[in-house]
């Protein structure tokens, strides 16, 4: 198989998984959706879905153009780049809205059709589900590999530019899915968060009934925000992931062009850089095989099926990419003083898939209901809400540490047997098995929804509590998904930091130059800034929501009895004026300060690269277990709990105090903390496109 053959089989493997989504799709449209008022309820909260990101598109449409014509007059002319490099950031930016769309288009489907299959079992009920994690997943590595190896393969064919400058224009792809994602997840996580936190406090809190009961009127906001946040927000974080660990590895792969070791080689200089891509499009067919493996039996326990699912990939996407690395590149090769093998490159990618599993099973300790991080603060909350905030925020620093290490040690590791293109290959080996990653993650959102729908349709008692199960699953999958997003968030900056340190000439990173280490300040800075907004924001909007749930209950006849219905689309408007109006500023922040720093001084840039990815990548570990914890030891009293020879769930003083707990986390876990992934990546990718600019 020759070189050209080997590059069109790239955008394949996303046809595949686009194809097969579609199928999984078609099979959750035919399932069961339950009773009259189960469709009328879910029908309300997939309306609302559509309605927030109508409104936030239509937003995002001006940014976008804008951006896209500064991109074209900044890069026109230019002899390492294109005005083209627009077009790849429409393309980006367009594959991500859309995968985002699909996916939760499909949850929205999947959560009541899962409702449903609860009222039979256990396993169909997971089946449908996950199933519906499924459709996001592989929209979101089906689009990202068919979108950049389409561009690729257009560039390289249609243009006489060298390789070089293709993948400098194709940056602009990553650049386009970044800023949508950092859009969608600071404006997803402001609706959800703004909606769960007044559905919580004044359901549960002020008027004593559950969070999910029809007569709280934001119950229908929580719901939608669960798959515009957890759904659609995730889905571009992981999508800007994916496409930027690729692009960072293309890049760091032309420093290889023109050695003999490749030159000789089957598939020629171009194979370095072609590796990302094929580890992508093989992963997705692994991931798709990884799926059959997610089953469980009546009564059992879902994570199982779930981690067979995941750690099935896994293993085999190691064993295939020891024959992908092996037959691509040449035995051995030396850049300068640095010596390479492919062996290197395999450990480097093995080193990758090791630190996201292993990141995602400390994430679960901290966050599980049955570990003792959790049962910790479950106790603490029998003293108060002050306690229980105080045990939280313990174990969310306590998180940080073994993370730290393996990331540490990742790098370490990866640099030793690859260089700066080890690290970078060992992002996209963490992220090779994506679709079935976010798949498990998405489920999350679904089961929650499902149990809302089971609440809100007054359905029997065990349907409940099989959504329940599968809904507490769901939090540490939820959990586990964002510890992967922050692991994989670190090394994608770091594979784009190098690949911006290459394109710009930038040599090394000096602390001890006043202007490098200034640009580190205010690197570190950033991310401390960025969570005050997005905090900020939520607390503004939860506020507003509160009051609006106690008007309606004390001038709507009837309501707190049960007799009258509630005014839910007030609910879901607040949420989503404060979601378009509160995301803008921290998004155009993370575009305007690179640029602003990078023109003044491209060192100070790479010292503002290092700074916001140290401090953003820890901050957002210790913000999403916090969170985690905290809404995992509330659902641990509500299941009733025993401590000191005295029982306590629902209702009581301790209960209230983890609910206090819970939303204090809830912005924390599914606002700042996921947000920050995106903003290194962004200032990282900001970095990459403005290179040619001021090298």
């Amino acid at each position: 198989m020759d070189i050209a053959t080997l590059t069109y089989l790239v955008p394949v493997t996303g046809l595949i998984a686009l194809l097969y989504a579609y199928t999984r799709a078609q099979w959750i449209n035919k399932q069961d959706v339950g009773t009259e008022l189960m469709a009328e309820l879910a029908q309300s909260i997939a309306e609302g879905a559509r309605a927030f990101l109508r409104q936030e598109y239509r937003v995002l449409v001006v940014f976008v153009i804008v951006v896209a014509c500064l991109l074209a007059w900044a890069n026109a002319g230019l002899d390492g780049s294109s005005w083209m490099m627009s077009v790849s950031f429409l393309v980006g930016a367009f594959c991500s809205a859309l995968a985002g769309f699909i996916g939760m288009n499909v949850a929205t489907k999947a959560n009541v059709r899962t409702t449903q299959a609860a009222r039979t079992g256990l396993a169909p009920a997971l089946n449908v589900a996950f199933s519906g994690g499924l459709v996001m997943g592989l929209c979101v590595v089906g689009l990202g590999i068919f979108g950049l190896g389409s561009l690729f393969i257009a560039y390289d064919t249609m243009t006489d530019w060298n390789v070089i400058k293709v993948i400098s224009v194709i940056s602009g792809f990553s650049l386009g899915a970044s800023s949508i994602a950092l859009f969608a997840r600071v404006g997803g996580g402001i609706y959800t968060k703004a909606a769960d936190v007044g559905a919580d406090l004044a359901g549960k809190v002020y008027e004593g009934i559950p969070e999910d009961d029809p007569r709280n009127p934001a119950t229908i906001a929580d719901n939608v925000g669960d798959n515009v946040g957890d759904v659609a927000g995730m889905g571009a974080d992981l999508f800007e992931s994916y496409v930027g660990s690729i692009i960072g590895t293309m890049v760091l792969g032309t420093a290889f062009l023109g050695l003999t070791e490749f030159q000789s080689g089957a598939y020629g200089e171009l194979s370095a850089i072609l590796l990302p891509l094929m580890l992508a499009g093989v992963g997705i067919l692994v991931s798709i095989a990884g799926s059959f493996f997610v089953k469980v039996k009546e009564g059992g326990n879902p994570q199982h099926g779930l981690n067979m699912g995941e750690f099935g990939a896994a293993g085999l996407m190691a064993v295939l990419s020891y024959f992908i690395i092996t037959i691509l590149l040449p035995e051995s090769w030396v850049v300068g003083e640095q010596s390479y093998t492919s062996l290197g490159v395999f450990y480097a990618v093995l080193i990758g898939l090791a630190a996201g599993t292993i990141i995602g099973l400390v994430t679960e300790y901290y966050t599980a209901t049955d570990k003792p991080p959790v049962s910790g603060i479950v106790r603490q909350s029998v003293t108060g809400s002050a306690t229980n905030i105080i045990a939280g925020l313990g174990v969310g620093m306590y998180s940080t540490l073994i993370p730290t290490i393996v990331l540490a040690l990742s790098i370490i590791g990866a640099f030793s047997f690859a260089g700066m293109y080890g690290i970078a290959i060992a992002a996209v080996g963490m992220l090779s098995v994506t679709g079935i990653q976010l798949a498990v993650d998405a489920y999350g959102p679904i089961s929650d929804n499902a149990g809302g729908i089971a609440e809100m349709a007054k359905l029997p008692k065990e349907v409940r509590e099989r959504t329940d199960k599968l809904d507490a699953v769901g939090n540490t999958t939820a959990a586990i998904g964002k510890g992967f997003a922050i692991g994989s968030a670190a090394l994608t900056a770091l594979g784009l930091f190098a690949a911006y340190m290459q394109t710009a000439k930038v040599p090394n990173i000096d602390v001890a130059n006043p202007t490098i280490l200034a640009g580190l300040l205010i690197g570190a800075m950033l991310p401390y800034v960025f969570s005050a907004m997005t905090i900020g924001a939520v607390g503004r909007a939860a506020a507003e929501m509160i009051k609006e749930v106690g008007r309606q209950f004390a001038e709507i006849p009837g309501l707190r009895e049960g007799t009258a219905k509630a005014d839910h689309e007030r609910c879901i408007e607040i949420s989503t004026k404060a979601a378009i109006r509160e995301m803008l500023l921290p998004g155009l922040m993370a575009v305007i300060i690179p640029v602003g720093i990078g023109f003044i001084d491209k060192s100070m840039l790479g010292g503002l690269l290092a700074g916001v990815t140290v401090s953003g990548v820890l901050f957002a570990i210790f913000q999403s277990n916090a969170g985690g914890a905290w809404d995992n030891a509330k659902k641990m009293i509500e299941g009733g709990v025993t401590i000191d020879n005295k029982h306590y769930g629902k209702g009581s003083e301790v209960h209230k105090a983890s609910v206090v707990g819970d939303t204090v986390g809830d912005p924390l876990k599914d606002t700042s903390g996921p947000s920050l992934n995106i903003l290194i990546k962004l200032i990282a990718v900001v970095a990459l496109v403005i290179a040619p600019l001021i090298a």
